[in-house]
């Protein structure tokens, strides 16, 4: 991996006439000459200002007269809630004309524009091009955004990115900081500032701070700690357990045994499957796959082109159901698609659901290239938190790990039902009470 570790520089690199004035531990940032750089910061720490002021920056300096630069965050909701305040109180100095409100947008005198997005809305994203983008949080973003979305728009410019957030468990932000995947031997910027360290929070605040959280809260809010549980997440533990066993490796298709596949039937968003076979005691996760807005002979083919034995294709129940304007059911057509036999998951409540996959999590081995996403999801899959009673909500946060989360639940129920499951399972299954595992 090459980087380029942070140092310490004196100089004000601020835009002239743009009311700010960056604190010390973001001056080798604003100084950079890596087009890709992270920031892992703590709480509190201004990464937010500093990255958006980092874009108005580049805007006033580009000369192309057509400058398009972004802040994406996982909703939009979030971007104006965090962002739009900040970009307009700094942009002021420099605008052509008064803020777009409707559409999160600043133009500056030189023609150059910087814009708000949400990454929950992947279609609005698309068909443009960047000089540069800051994505905000990025362990809370669908993986595939940056791929499929983001990176092609800044091919023709030659763009630059800036990934900024905290700790998210090893996933997101983990694998570009240490260099992991596609990110191996790509020269970055980066830059982690830990509470301890910055000196930008009173002793006796993040004292209080380490009082009233948890030890895996402070550790990953105010610490950077990649260790720490992702709060709520339902199968957090379990995943990294599988990882510290080594159950994520390469897991090659058996020809001895028959393939399962488990599909969460997305209609506006995603459709997901996961491919799995029953090994004696173990379950195999050898494949997954994503995709959103195609249509269902879609799906069908990307499964028959799959060199497997089926036993079977695990829908969820309200496949059956009739939609208006349609013929046939979904599950009709997946039949007429050639997809035999047809399996109902059982009518279950998703707290059910969810203990049924914590029960077969210890006994599955997943494949870590062909289910990378599918395992990232998994991890991240947590219930909604509520903001103003401090509390977890009894219900899962909807976001992009969920349809995956949901597949893989109905793969749970379903094969704690099938007499193929019976090693696996056992009989007479007691779940656990719902909660973090």
């Amino acid at each position: 991996m090459s980087v380029v570790e942070a140092e310490d520089d004196e100089d004000d690199p601020g835009v002239a006439w743009v009311p700010y004035y960056p604190r010390k531990v973001f001056r080798p940032f604003h100084r950079r000459r890596q087009r890709w750089s992270i920031i892992v910061a703590h709480r509190r720490a201004g990464k937010t200002v500093a990255a958006v002021n980092d874009a108005i920056k580049a805007a006033v300096r580009n000369k192309d007269g057509d400058g398009r630069y972004a802040y994406i965050a996982p909703l939009y909701t979030q971007a104006k809630d965090i962002a739009w305040d900040y970009l307009k109180h700094y942009a002021h100095p420099l605008l052509a004309k008064p803020p777009n409100e409707s559409e999160l947008r600043v133009d500056l005198f030189n023609g150059s524009r910087v814009r708000l997005y949400g990454a929950d809305n992947p279609d609005r994203l698309r068909g443009g091009y960047w000089h540069g983008v800051i994505l905000d949080e990025y362990a809370d973003m669908r993986p595939s955004v940056w791929g499929d979305v983001i990176r092609p728009a800044l091919a023709d410019k030659q763009g630059w990115a800036t990934f900024i957030g905290t700790p998210r468990g090893r996933i997101g932000l983990y694998d570009i900081w240490k260099g992991l995947g596609q990110w191996k031997d790509v020269e970055l910027f980066r830059l982690m500032l830990k509470a301890s360290e910055t000196g930008l929070l009173k002793p006796e605040e993040l004292a209080d701070a380490m009082r009233t959280m948890s030890e895996d809260e402070y550790a990953q809010e105010f610490e950077c700690s990649w260790e720490a549980a992702l709060k709520g997440a339902y199968y957090g533990k379990l995943m990294a357990r599988a990882e510290d066993e080594r159950r994520v490796c390469g897991v090659p298709y058996d020809p001895a045994a028959m393939v399962w596949t488990a599909w969460d039937l997305g209609k506006a968003d995603a459709t997901s499957i996961w491919w799995a076979q029953v090994v004696g005691r173990e379950v195999h996760l050898i494949d997954w796959y994503e995709a959103t807005g195609a249509e269902l002979d879609h799906y069908a083919k990307i499964v028959r082109e799959k060199p497997y034995v089926y036993a079977g294709h695990i829908v969820p129940h309200d496949a059956q159901a009739k939609i208006l304007g349609m013929a046939q059911t979904r599950l009709e057509q997946l039949e007429k698609l050639g997809l035999r036999p047809m399996t109902i998951a059982p009518m279950h409540r998703i707290e059910d659901g969810i203990n049924a996959a914590r029960v077969m999590i210890p006994r599955c081995w997943f494949d870590r290239n062909k289910c990378e996403r599918g395992i990232e999801a998994l991890k991240m899959y947590r219930s909604e938190y509520d903001e103003k009673l401090d509390t977890l909500k009894p219900i899962p946060r909807h976001d992009w790990s969920s349809h995956t989360a949901d597949a893989f639940r109905y793969l749970a129920m379903t094969l704690d039902k099938s007499d193929q499951s019976k090693t696996v399972f056992g009989r007479d299954l007691k779940y656990p009470k719902m909660g973090e595992v």
